[in-house]
């Protein structure tokens, strides 16, 4: 049986470093305890962005904006960023990140509650990365549906919920019972819609990875 999280320290240990910024980044979103993603969502985004080559980029959860950097930095300088984010002490924060990582110009960040937010935008994009806060995916996904066309590739990170997913409602602690019911809906819908292909990958806290057919 493999230990993965021996395996994962490894895997992570043999990568390439991020990017002296990104890496500062990093180590001020740790010591303030601002969730990030996971060092293997980072290296799956890399090269997952190096193999699509995306012109239009939507992100869905800003925070500091260490992924939307993360993704600047691993795409081509013409390829535009669209990013969300609603807690009000995070935004001039990332603000100030895309200032420092010479993106201001490639990176647009909307302000408010996803949900509203999307329902705003009139656009296409061919890369989505949804990672905010996991029982609203299933609301998102009508918006994200109209906002993405044939060859879209939609990254959902953290549908795991820490191995809670594959537990019965019953078993999960009352407060994630939610949550749980929430992600296993939205699952459901990524792989049963004969319009989207999806894979569920057990990388990090769970990446769903969907192409738009």
């Amino acid at each position: 049986m493999i230990d993965n999280e021996r395996l994962s320290v490894y895997l992570n240990s043999i990568e390439k470093d991020n990017t002296d910024l990104l890496n500062s980044i990093e180590k001020e979103a740790i010591e303030s305890y601002v969730p990030i993603i996971r060092k293997d969502m980072q290296y799956f985004l890399r090269t997952l962005l190096s193999m699509n080559k995306p012109t239009n980029i939507l992100e869905v959860g800003t925070a500091i904006g260490f992924s939307a950097i993360l993704m600047g930095t691993y795409t081509d300088d013409n390829c535009k960023i669209t990013t969300i984010e609603n807690y009000e002490k995070r935004i001039p924060i990332a603000r100030e990140n895309f200032k420092r990582a010479n993106m201001q110009e490639r990176i647009t960040l909307l302000e408010g509650d996803a949900k509203d937010v999307l329902k705003s935008i009139d656009d296409t994009f061919d890369f989505v990365f949804m990672d905010a806060a996991k029982g609203q995916y299933i609301a998102f996904w009508p918006d994200i549906r109209r906002l993405t066309k044939a060859g879209s590739v939609i990254v959902t990170d953290n549908v795991l919920q820490d191995g809670d997913i594959l537990e019965s409602h019953f078993i999960v602690d009352r407060r994630n019972r939610t949550i749980h019911k929430r992600i296993r809906e939205y699952l459901y819908e990524l792989c049963q819609d004969e319009k989207y292909d999806t894979t569920i990958l057990p990388v990090g806290d769970g990446i769903a990875l969907t192409v738009v057919r």
